[in-house]
């Protein structure tokens, strides 16, 4: 490293899921608008998610998780980081009572809500409101659909994990208010063409994207189920039209580069 090189900062392991209904026009996804004084893209559009927290990795969360066993440790903190972060952001909680099979009522979820500003506070843990309210992560709704790490010139860096759910009956999704402004339910296609209105940075561009490929809810998942995702990691060469970022030919999506000024 040279004196004017600065260390590559460790990305911070986070998860997000793209929250899916149909609709009478098709597919769409769950979204929110990040408050504008966020420091990580304010006042962009994106799906419900960030950081795990040092709770998502208790290992006593896998004695109150369903669709886990296989899964390396890694990814069942990450999967509850996932489903804690949904319920925070859009009030839409993955988990069912203890013992039963599907998944909590529109109800149950109303009178938990007040657990939203708790978990997001650090107040309490989710293994801590799992136990109090006989309750078990449903992470077998979840269904593997992306990884990208951010960049590593980048200041601050997340290995993000997305996974897709099918958004529960009657969870209706209501964001929060603190880090969320706005939330929509939309067309992967609305979202994305829609530029005047929403800002949509490039990995969010990229997996709606990916996500309209699919005109339901069953072939979106499905699909991803059957094709574990590659590893994602944008780089930036310059070039004629000066620099651009670039990500791998081979992860799956339709466009592989753009514009530093379009990835912002």
């Amino acid at each position: 490293m040279t004196e004017n090189e600065k260390p590559i900062v460790v990305p911070v392991p986070a998860a997000t899921i793209l929250l899916l209904r149909d609709a009478p026009g098709g597919l769409e996804v769950f979204m929110v608008k990040r408050h504008h004084q966020i420091d990580f893209v304010a006042g962009a559009l994106v799906f419900p998610g960030g950081k795990a927290s040092k709770g998502d990795f208790d290992t006593a969360l896998q004695a109150h998780s369903d669709g886990t066993k296989e899964w390396s440790a890694d990814m069942r903190a990450l999967g509850a980081a996932a489903i804690r972060e949904a319920f925070e952001e859009s009030g839409i909680l993955f988990a069912r009572e203890e013992g039963a099979g599907e998944l909590i009522s529109s109800a149950r979820v109303e009178a938990l809500a007040h657990y939203r500003e708790k978990l997001e506070k650090k107040e309490t843990s989710l293994l801590d409101m799992l136990r109090a309210e006989n309750l078990r992560l449903a992470c077998d709704q979840l269904a593997h659909f992306a990884h990208w790490i951010t960049p590593r010139m980048m200041p601050k860096r997340f290995d993000t994990h997305f996974f897709l759910a099918v958004a529960p009956q009657g969870h209706a999704g209501l964001h929060d208010g603190r880090e969320s402004v706005d939330s929509i339910w939309i067309s992967p296609e609305t979202a994305i063409a829609d530029r005047k209105r929403w800002n949509v940075i490039f990995p969010t561009k990229l997996n709606l994207m990916k996500l309209a490929e699919s005109k339901s809810l069953n072939e979106a998942i499905v699909t991803a189920r059957a094709k574990p995702p590659l590893t994602v990691e944008p780089w930036v060469e310059t070039g004629p039209e000066g620099q651009i970022l670039r990500i791998r030919d081979d992860a799956g999506y339709a466009q592989t580069s753009t514009t530093m000024k379009e990835a912002l």
